[in-house]
């Protein structure tokens, strides 16, 4: 009895071990031009990243943050995204307009 209990002691706490370790992501490489590979994009944008690091990983993209003002001409490519913003400053999603 007392081997089955330590057995899941050990069990239980390598499962909860294995479920704390930090995955490190590489940053992604600096896109020329405007948006053309949304899947990658969205990817990015759910890496939640800050307005700094939008700008280095896609620096032909004019990035609006809430509060700024932009001009509304039309633009059919996606070189030009309006964000929202969590409480901490990252960006959770926004919009091409």
């Amino acid at each position: 009895m007392r081997f089955r209990l330590l057995a899941l002691s050990v069990l239980a706490f390598a499962v909860v071990l294995g479920g704390c370790h930090h995955a490190t992501h590489t940053a992604p490489q600096p896109m020329t031009g405007y948006v053309t590979d949304m899947k990658s994009f969205d990817a990015f944008i759910a890496t939640h990243p800050m307005a700094d690091q939008f700008r280095a990983t896609y620096p032909g993209v004019l990035l609006v943050l809430p509060g700024e003002r932009s001009t509304r001409e039309f633009r059919n490519n996606n070189s030009r995204y309006f964000a929202e913003l969590d409480t901490n400053g990252h960006i959770t999603g926004g919009k091409f307009m």
